[in-house]
């Protein structure tokens, strides 16, 4: 079994939560065993125990994103002594890209990055998968290691004499579960907030993917118009000639959501495709209510529904 340790900044606290679901299958099959610095006990000290994994476990991930390169603590402690390690050896680095940030001239910016060509997860149309590739790259590092749990059915850490774990009775800690996360509860207000971040996001993709478009094609016109707060249109032209149109709008027939339509109309009474606000027990995602070509319950990011209602209006003029 290999030890793994998370650094990474507070603020992306949510995230390595995510991150660390994905990992279950992992810490199941007795594969990886995981830290972070929520789960010092009461009494022990901080630096002390961050130091004792930094020093000693065998993969370090890196969650990287502009307030982890903003942190002195963790840029300058953790990440410079887990370079140190890895360089000689001692520990396997991997940089986990959460968030876009100019992580590539840091110390780590030579390393083999995941995501998939450091593609950073908040950019993934689907946060699962972005998660799923990172639990790829763990379990393929931990088999280059061969620390399974056939080989090493324990864990015996050699502290060094100056760096011995303060037990319960002098730290005044008390012995409990790791086991202490608890479903995150997301209000009506949150959803409503997160729903409309989620349309000024989409209406934002349309418009520049639609200038885009013009500018990479000759003889094909970009259209974007916004018919006011809750919904726009977006049209394509082909030597003048419209070859496809839609509508996105907010609200209908459909309750709270998102949703497409070929063709201009200001009536709210059909779609083609919606999307509406969903919530597991750490974040709220995008949820499409008809076929997903890629699984069959997908949860969306902005850029992921962007990208569905895209794909859907692209389709007309790519098909001729």
């Amino acid at each position: 079994m290999a030890t793994l340790f998370f650094s990474y900044s507070h603020k992306d606290e949510a995230l390595r939560d995510q991150l660390e679901t994905q990992l279950a299958m992992l810490k199941r099959q007795g594969v990886i065993e995981t830290w972070h610095d929520r789960r010092i006990v009461v009494g022990e000290e901080l630096d002390h125990t961050i130091g004792v994994h930094v020093e000693t476990d065998d993969v370090i991930l890196l969650l990287v994103s502009p307030d982890f390169l903003a942190s002195d603590y963790c840029y300058e402690i953790e990440m410079t002594r887990a370079m140190e390690r890895h360089r000689t050896g001692e520990t396997v680095v991997i940089p986990v890209i959460l968030r876009a940030c100019d992580w590539q001239h840091a110390p780590f910016g030579q390393l083999m990055a995941t995501p998939v060509d450091g593609r950073p997860v908040t950019q993934w149309p689907d946060r699962d998968q972005a998660f799923l590739e990172v639990a790829r790259s763990v379990r393929v590092a931990v088999q280059k290691l061969g620390k399974t749990e056939a080989n090493k059915p324990s864990i015996t850490r050699s502290f060094p004499s100056s760096a011995t774990t303060p037990s319960p009775a002098k730290s005044g800690g008390v012995p409990r579960s790791s086991n202490l996360a608890l479903a995150k509860r997301f209000s009506d207000r949150e959803k409503d907030q997160f729903l409309h971040e989620a349309f000024e996001y989409i209406a934002s993709f349309f418009e520049n993917s639609l200038a885009e478009l013009e500018a990479r094609n000759p003889g094909v016109e970009g259209s974007f118009r916004r018919v006011d707060a809750n919904r726009f249109f977006g049209t394509a032209y082909r030597d003048g000639k419209a070859v496809t149109r839609c509508t996105v709008f907010m609200g209908g027939m459909f309750g709270r959501g998102i949703n497409f339509l070929h063709g201009e109309t200001t009536d709210s009474n059909g779609c083609n495709e919606s999307v509406t606000v969903d919530a597991d027990d750490q974040s709220c995602f995008l949820r499409p209510m008809m076929s997903y070509e890629r699984q069959s319950e997908p949860k969306l990011t902005f850029e992921g529904a962007a990208e569905h209602f895209w794909e859907t209006f692209i389709r007309q003029i790519q098909s001729r």
